[in-house]
């Protein structure tokens, strides 16, 4: 591991896992590894109830990591690789609370509905792959991780733990592996930073809230296809003997 994404999810880090794989330093690990395999999951499911003691294993094949769920392990990471840089992706609070509370917050809202629309999300994640079922139950884990017992859903509360996690990670990483950064300034500080030449293409800006529910339209429509095509699955097999 070279590069240790300590931000939150929702401060530009689907824009910093592509430039550091335009960089150099990919693969880099992201929420969106776990759709693309789904046995991922599990790793995470351990490490929410303290049981992985093999880091090397989970980012196998990975060079830097982005977003949640690993960003709420930084303090494992950072102790873990001595030798990796980190870069504490951020942006305004209040932003950063809007954007969550439009996308993966979404669910988190209190009423009755929202407790069926939670029941029925689950259903296109099964259907996508069985795998996945305990989605959700792990990443109550991992943002309990930031938030403990305060509402996830209360903006003032969210935003509090955003400003706790930037004094933390702050005070728990030398200065000198430390990297502070918004998306907005580019290459150059990034560049600075890991060592590394200025490349000759634009900086890859994401927006983060598109991106998100673009990504995850299509994880749904994936479930519900094969939940639509599931009874004609065995239609053009030949009758069982006998």
């Amino acid at each position: 591991m070279e590069v240790i994404g300590a931000g939150l999810g929702r401060t530009g880090t689907t824009s910093l896992k592509k430039a550091l794989e335009i960089l150099g330093f990919g693969p880099t690990y992201h929420t969106r590894e776990i759709f693309r395999e789904p046995e991922r999951l599990a790793d995470w499911e351990a490490a929410v109830e303290g049981r992985v003691d093999d880091w090397d294993r989970v980012f196998k094949g990975y060079r830097s990591t982005v977003d949640w769920p690993a960003a709420a392990f930084w303090r494992e990471l950072v102790e873990r690789y001595p030798e990796a840089r980190v870069i504490l992706t951020t942006r305004d609070p209040q932003e950063w609370y809007t954007s969550c509370a439009r996308t993966i917050f979404i669910s988190y809202r209190p009423g009755p509905h929202w407790t069926v629309l939670r029941a029925l999300m689950r259903i296109p994640l099964m259907a996508a792959d069985k795998r996945l079922r305990n989605f959700r139950q792990v990443f109550d884990g991992v943002f309990r991780r930031h938030f403990g017992d305060r509402p996830i859903s209360d903006r003032a509360v969210a935003v509090e733990v955003f400003e706790e996690h930037l004094g933390q990670v702050r005070s728990g990483v030398p200065d000198a592996r430390l990297l502070e950064y918004r998306v907005s300034q580019g290459w150059e500080p990034l560049c600075a930073f890991l060592g590394v030449p200025v490349p000759d293409q634009p900086f890859p800006y994401e927006n983060d809230r598109r991106t998100w529910q673009r990504y995850t339209r299509a994880q749904v429509f994936r479930g519900v296809r094969r939940l639509v095509l599931r009874p004609f699955a065995g239609a053009g097999s030949p009758p069982p003997r006998g």
